[in-house]
């Protein structure tokens, strides 16, 4: 064929050639900045590749959670998957993400064999949560390489100072990287050299280099959106001649430092061993000002060994009226001037990009948002029946508060700073150091094989004594209540009061027994007396040297209960995480080993509570994480003023409120601020109530409750907040428990404390110490005496209380109250139905007569619980605290004082604790235990009434 023949056939082939073909004769390479399922699943890749001879895919965050979260093409292999294994929002995303670029890289593997491995190139994006992190950069990179197992994949890590050694690390590995969020030309040096001498780094140890590519993508039409806002405020005629030209001349002079280094002896020393180029890639190449043309950042970057991944519109632009010139290597004086001109002008170009990348790494974690999001509300659908829900009608008012601080939290990544144990979501204190209960909540801090083998042992015992206080009994006992089949039988005694502890004695065999001690300091004063009284029974019943045998221990490594058990000969000794603190141990060895002892399968447990786990994850964004939204309920209701969170169970989870009492309770009240949890008051009508309440209803399906249902209804029509969450089935309450932690250490910072101390609950411990170490020296507590006393009761508080009688006295400390207030009933009396049911009906009186909220505690129980948050809380508390003569005392082993001194020390270290912090309390001595609580509902009853 002649010369003029062949150039007849050229001039045919290009008369043919559509405009975006004739890019990949200049050089450029056609990408698509685009991927949807349903578009690859009609061909529409593959035809651009055929007819536009596209070469490659580009995808991000944003364009996945369009894909997804819009259309239905994904809820089959959504709903498979989590049906397979309801695994976390993010490996749930990915699993999708990856088919997708799967299926891609299939698409453009014969196009990745026609160029030799040069081009034909599919990217996956690493989370962009992580574009600040290297190691776990590298890590995912590596992981994202190996799970999609393709040879024609790009991984695209930001080109962030943390993202560069892990671009280093993962070409050094063998890895193809798209490196992103390029803006700068020192940035874009940086990664040019991460490239060059990770390939040396390869060289060096005799690996391959001729099958490793890169691009660097470079964003362009960003800069511009700044720059020219920056010029256009600017108005000068010389600001106004580079508008719009300062992102191009960017690009250019970067592509000069490509020349430059490619043509360098280093350089070619790697070509010569088949080293590929890392390529420019136009990023970010779609028009955003209208005044401009729409393929300007097309048209104006046509260079070889470069690729422009465009959106779909830009491409059909293109396609239309796109024109192709060795646009990137002309007027390149031009470009430089343009550059020296934003200079003079001050516009601050290194600033911009710098500020740029920042906005990018936002941009694409908001992005991420959205998309994890929409997959969390697609897995949450795909989970009904499993997964307890949540729902919310609150006022205006508080809604938006709510959202401002869902937003907050979602801004400023709360939720992967939580599993991150990063204290900066709250004060910056030591707060990082108290998060081991989140791998707990994975089931990670237990052994489920050794709880197994414990639960066969435990059935050779008739009951299950737990001695423990706070945290480490209130877990147990509601698993106990809720989910107990009764054989063993546990019996959780977290009191001092003789009452309470005759009555565990008399309902129990110690030869027929299993004790656990569960105390994670090993020293708390209640389980040591307990232990001491209930070892010393058992070794009466046993023999002396055996009642070891039927002993376990809970307690954190190296505690002085764990010295004690070893030196006794417990059973077993299961070790708890120093991390964890006691209200939140309920998912550690604190509340499975007394689980596991009763017959709960603890194995079976955790697999409920995983689901709950997952959904409250670092990748499930506090919008579509259900502890994230309780939690904005909570504390934004707090800062509001509706502080007093009111419990609404249904029957068979009443139980469930004294281990959140604690929770709520010990963790926000503090420093004046906090949430008071209301259990165990009964529902009343919307004129009961003022504006300090939010109702939460925890219901089972199947409970019956039609009263409190109706009562709630009424409450919703009258504007008052009510929360609704639903168990499918009473085994879920596990989940519960992950749900309330996470909302409660949420609603902490959103109060600004540190949810994980307590402050004031020593106090109360060295008042009483104080009180018992002068009571074992002399035989005595110190003296005190009644402002007023008569045949029913002695009355003691901090200052006088004025009146002729106890009905009197009872309403002029009530006259107190005001709006916003609460009541609190502090009993130191035996815990029983008898007592409880006399406390309820005082309650209902005070609530009803005040229309404020009232409390009720059992002493000593209440001090490691809500104790917290009377003594640190808001200034909010009016107390009646109960004591009595005990008509039978129980002495305790190597003590002077008896159960019953301990605790009547305990009730008074307790309201000297609560005088001094400024609430108002008064204390009535009961001289009848019996006929007493009665005597007392009745003068309340007067003092309501008068």
């Amino acid at each position: 064929m002649s010369d003029d023949q062949l150039e007849a056939v050229r001039e045919q082939e290009a008369s043919t050639m559509n405009r975006l073909q004739k890019l990949e004769e200049a050089g450029q390479a056609v990408w698509l900045d685009f991927i949807d399922r349903e578009f690859m699943a009609a061909g529409g890749l593959k035809r651009l590749v055929e007819e536009d001879g596209l070469t490659g895919v580009t995808s991000n965050p944003s364009i996945f959670e369009k894909a997804i979260g819009h259309s239905s093409a994904y809820d089959a292999q959504l709903k498979a998957e989590v049906e397979a294994d309801p695994r976390t929002v993010e490996t749930i995303y990915e699993a999708l993400a990856i088919k997708d670029i799967q299926d891609a890289c299939d698409t453009l593997k014969p196009v990745y064999d026609k160029h030799e491995a040069k081009d034909g190139y599919v990217s996956i994006e690493v989370s962009p949560y992580l574009a600040m992190e290297t190691d776990t950069t590298l890590a995912a990179a590596k992981r994202l390489w190996a799970e999609v197992d393709r040879e024609n994949l790009m991984v695209k890590i930001p080109g962030t100072d943390p993202g560069v050694p892990a671009i280093h690390d993962a070409i050094e590995a063998g890895i193809n990287i798209n490196v992103t969020l390029l803006f700068s030309l020192d940035a874009y040096k940086k990664v040019l050299e991460a490239y060059i001498s990770a390939l040396e780094a390869r060289v060096a140890k005799g690996e391959a280099i001729d099958r490793i590519a890169s691009v660097a993508s470079f964003f362009v039409s960003r800069i511009d959106g700044v720059m020219d806002k920056k010029i256009d405020a600017l108005g000068t005629e010389e600001a106004k001649a580079i508008r719009g030209k300062i992102a191009i001349a960017n690009a250019k002079i970067a592509y000069q430092h490509y020349l430059e280094v490619s043509a360098s002896a280093r350089w070619q020393a790697l070509a010569e061993k088949g080293a590929q180029p890392q390529r420019l890639l136009w990023a970010s190449t779609g028009t955003k000002d209208k005044a401009y043309s729409d393929v300007l950042y097309v048209e104006t970057l046509i260079g070889r060994d470069t690729v422009n991944t465009m959106p779909p519109a830009t491409m059909d632009a293109f396609r239309d009226h796109g024109e192709t010139s060795n646009s990137l290597v002309s007027d390149v004086d031009g470009a430089e001037k343009v550059l020296a001109t934003a200079e003079k002008l001050g516009l601050d170009l290194d600033g911009v990009t710098a500020q740029l990348v920042k906005d990018g790494v936002k941009s694409f974690a908001d992005a991420a948002d959205s998309l994890y999001g929409a997959v969390a509300g697609k897995r949450g659908k795909f989970l009904a029946g499993k997964l307890d829900t949540i729902s919310a009608d609150l006022p205006a008012d508080l809604d938006a508060k709510v959202k401002d601080s869902i937003e907050k939290a979602r801004s400023e990544g709360w939720s992967r700073k939580l599993w991150a144990h990063d204290a900066s979501m709250w004060t910056g204190g030591d707060e990082g150091k108290w998060l081991g209960w989140l791998p707990a909540a994975e089931g990670k801090q237990v052994d489920i094989a050794a709880l197994q083998a414990l639960s066969v042992e435990a059935k050779k015992y008739k009951d299950v004594v737990l001695l423990g206080m706070g945290g480490s009994s209130l877990g147990p006992e509601v698993m106990g209540l809720i989910l107990g089949a009764g054989s063993p039988k546990l019996h959780a005694l977290d009191s001092t009061d003789p009452g309470q502890v005759a009555s565990v004695a008399d309902a129990t065999d110690p030869a027929n027994t299993l004790y656990i001690v569960a105390s994670k300091s090993g020293s708390t004063m209640e389980p040591e007396l307990l232990r001491a009284y209930f070892f010393a029974r058992c070794e009466q019943a046993v023999g002396e040297g055996k009642a070891g045998a039927r002993f376990v221990a809970i307690t954190d490594p190296g505690s002085k209960l764990e010295k004690v058990a070893k030196e006794h000969g417990y059973a077993h000794i299961f070790l708890g995480d120093p991390t964890i603190g006691g209200r939140y141990s309920v998912l550690s060895v604190f509340g499975m080993v007394p689980s596991a002892a009763i017959g709960i399968d603890v194995g079976a447990f955790f697999d409920v509570v995983t689901l709950m786990t997952n959904s409250c994850g670092p990748d499930a964004p506090p919008a579509a994480n259900p502890g994230f939204e309780l939690g904005a309920i909570m504390g934004a209701a707090a800062v509001a003023g509706r502080d007093k969170l009111t419990l609404v169970p249904s029957p068979t989870l009443k139980p469930f409120g004294s281990w959140l009492e604690q929770l709520i309770a010990e963790s926000t009240g503090k420093q004046g601020e906090g949430i008071v949890p209301v259990d165990l008051e009964p529902l009343g009508d919307p004129a009961d109530y003022g504006n300090d309440r939010v109702f939460v209803h925890l219901h089972l399906e199947g409970d019956a409750m039609s009263a409190d249902h109706a009562k709630l209804e009424a409450l919703k029509a009258t504007g008052q907040p009510i929360v609704t969450i639903v168990l499918n089935k009473k085994e879920d309450i596990g989940q519960e428990f992950v749900r309330w932690e996470v909302a409660t250490a949420v609603a902490g910072a959103i109060i600004g404390i540190d949810p994980f101390d307590q402050p004031d609950v020593e106090d109360a411990k060295i008042q009483t110490r104080q009180l018992i170490e002068a009571y074992e020296q002399s035989g005595s507590l110190k003296p005190e005496t009644p402002f007023f006393e008569d045949g029913d009761f002695a009355f003691y508080a901090p200052a006088k209380v004025d009146g002729g009688d106890a009905a009197a006295i009872l309403k002029a400390h009530l006259s107190t109250a005001k709006a916003g207030d609460y009541f609190g009933f502090l009993a130191y009396i035996e815990r029983n139905e008898t007592h409880e049911a006399t406390i309820e009906a005082m309650r209902v009186d005070v609530r009803d007569s005040k229309k404020i909220a009232t409390v009720a505690g059992f002493g000593p129980r209440f001090l490691h619980s809500t104790g917290q948050a009377y003594k640190g809380g808001p200034k909010e508390g009016i107390f009646l605290t109960i004591t009595r003569e005990p008509s039978q005392d129980i002495a305790i082993p190597g003590n002077r004082a008896s159960f019953g001194t301990v605790q009547l020390a305990q009730a008074r270290g307790d309201m000297e604790v609560l005088a001094s912090r400024g609430q108002r309390v008064l204390r009535v001595h009961l001289k009848d235990e019996k006929s007493g609580p009665e005597a007392l509902a009745r003068a309340l009853k007067a003092a309501t009434q008068a």
